[in-house]
């Protein structure tokens, strides 16, 4: 039932999902407008990524503090840049900073981007990592959209070159004094990112939901990042097994 209110909440032309759902339509791709007038384009293949974010509000749901008005969003992993509109559609005037590296999903985030051009989003087609640079990830090129491009999981079929920034690197070229929202699905680099990111970054770091996948290594688990946040001066909270949210205690 709260997905529901969450989308009638959410979205204005609702029933169009339910028209999807009983197969009395078919569009593709599907157009859905929020409250707010923010205009979103959704492939079928990647209606289950709306769902999360639109109805679920899989990010929203260890939030604890507001986001003020003309706050900064960082948004790692964007895909096809779901989260973003949802930012730009709940938050207060906010700045958005998207990054997502895989060619078809960043299309589609430009494309969303363009649909709301009177919003402050900034989407680049770079990966985030612990160093600037150029990486490798592997991904399913059968599949017209991946959500699962990985840099520490080897997966068959195809590889990708993509540059990648640091969070540094976010914070000095737009000159952020801090990030008050910082959402991350990056499929196992969030440790990487972490890990190397400087005490005085992760200072100016108010909030932060992710999603978190177990890796190879020791202090790849979300028990090690919840000890690395409550280092850096956070408060932490999980649910129900792969999503952390932490917050700063001022």
């Amino acid at each position: 039932m709260t997905r529901y209110i969450n989308l009638m909440r959410n979205i204005s032309n609702w029933t169009l999902y339910l028209g999807i759902k009983f197969g009395l339509t078919k569009p593709d791709p599907i157009h859905f407008t929020t409250r707010t007038g923010v205009l979103v384009e959704v492939p079928r293949r990647l209606l289950q990524t709306f769902k999360e974010v639109f109805m679920d509000e899989c990010y929203m749901i260890g939030l604890h503090k507001e986001i003020p008005k003309g706050g900064a969003v960082i948004d790692i992993g964007a895909n096809a840049g779901f989260f973003s509109l949802f930012a730009a559609s709940r938050f207060n005037q906010p700045r958005i900073f998207s990054y997502e590296p895989i060619p078809a999903n960043f299309k589609q985030l430009e494309q969303n981007r363009r649909l709301n051009e009177k919003y402050d989003i900034h989407p680049h087609q770079n990966a985030v990592a612990g160093k600037a640079g150029e990486i490798t990830l592997t991904f399913d090129p059968s599949d017209s959209f991946t959500t699962s491009a990985s840099m520490t999981r080897k997966q068959e079929g195809g590889e990708i070159q993509v540059q990648c920034v640091t969070l540094q690197d976010i914070f000095e070229t737009y000159k952020l004094e801090r990030c008050d929202f910082l959402k991350m699905d990056c499929e196992g680099a969030e440790y990487d990112i972490f890990y190397n990111c400087s005490d005085d970054i992760m200072a100016r770091i108010d909030q932060i939901a992710m999603e978190v996948h177990r890796g190879p290594e020791p202090r790849h688990n979300m028990e090690s990042l919840e000890q690395f946040f409550k280092h850096h001066g956070f408060r932490t909270r999980r649910h129900p097994v792969d999503m952390l949210w932490a917050w700063k205690v001022h």
